[in-house]
């Protein structure tokens, strides 16, 4: 027994022709016409969409090359370029690129060693500074976060203190170095409270802007919820506005990092401003152009940090 396929209502009351063949007549005109299978235009371009490749962009192709790696290239060349003009300008002055480079591998062929504590290599005075860093910086941090929240999310809070953050947050960070002299009676921690009194604004500023920027609905619904103002911080408010505290760190880790090199200089002791003032005193200005470079690259290397994590922690 062969069953029949039907396609439609109209055909399924007509019963099949003997032996599972339609007589001639339906052959020759159907009740109903099967659906059309879309061949046109269209139907290939949705047949070619499913079957091609999608394109993939090479990592080394030419647009790349010309877009992303060239240019820094041509910023570096020019650098190079004006380094060296200014470098035969000056005569002995100004050291050339060459000579620094030499320099530099000198320095770093050994990073680490130590002759007393007036002499020793770069590699301690970075650690030391970054230590230092860290510590203010910590500080910074646990103080400036809980301070922006509490700022943006009560309105007596914000107009109470809002006015001395616009007094103190301009003051140069040379101007608050004295007074942890005074206080603490040392050098590490005057420089410490340097970088923590100058980092803290970006965060609780970036705080604050963003607690008092969650939708007014948010709130709304944890009243409704009757949820408690740990509740609210934890569940709401810290979601929200993480990517703003987030920024206020990426920008506060770059003022501690600036602060530092100017605090050292002042109070002495290990520490890459200190290092960069000795060498000063020592008139190697090639050692002093290679600072300027480390502290470049090290207060980069701490912002691409701080920015992956920033992007480990968004939303999109």
């Amino acid at each position: 027994m062969v069953s029949a396929v039907f396609h439609s209502p109209l055909e399924a009351s007509a019963p099949p022709a003997p032996g599972g063949e339609r007589s001639r007549e339906e052959n020759a005109t159907p009740l109903i016409a099967a659906t059309p299978v879309n061949t046109g235009a269209t139907g290939l371009k949705s047949l070619k969409n499913e079957t091609a490749t999608p394109a993939v962009r090479r990592p080394w192709d030419a647009s790349f090359i010309w877009q992303r790696i060239l240019p820094p290239l041509l910023g570096m060349g020019l650098l190079a370029l004006v380094w060296e003009l200014v470098s035969r300008g000056t005569g002995a002055s100004i050291p050339s690129p060459q000579d620094t480079l030499a320099q530099a591998a000198v320095i770093f062929s050994d990073p680490f060693y130590s002759k007393g504590p007036n002499d020793q290599g770069i590699g301690w005075n970075i650690l030391s500074s970054l230590k230092r860093v860290a510590v203010g910086f910590g500080l910074a941090a646990a103080v400036g976060i809980p301070a922006g929240f509490l700022i943006g999310r009560f309105t007596f809070l914000s107009r109470m203190f809002n006015p001395l953050i616009s007094l103190l947050r301009p003051v140069s960070p040379l101007a608050w170095l004295p007074i942890g002299l005074l206080v603490f009676k040392g050098a590490d921690p005057a420089a410490i409270w340097t970088i923590f009194i100058c980092s803290i604004w970006p965060m609780i500023i970036n705080t604050a802007v963003g607690v008092q920027r969650v939708p007014q609905d948010y709130m709304n619904v944890a009243r409704v919820l009757n949820l408690s103002e740990w509740k609210i911080v934890t569940k709401i408010l810290f979601p929200a506005v993480l990517p703003y505290v987030l920024t206020g760190v990426r920008l506060a880790i770059g003022v501690a990092w600036l602060v530092i090199v100017a605090a050292e200089m002042l109070t002495g002791g290990v520490g890459i401003g200190f290092w960069v003032w000795d060498e000063w005193n020592n008139l190697n200005v090639a050692h002093i152009i290679i600072a300027i470079f480390v502290v470049g690259i090290v207060g980069l290397l701490l912002e691409q940090m701080l920015m992956l994590i920033a992007k480990r922690f968004s939303y999109e």
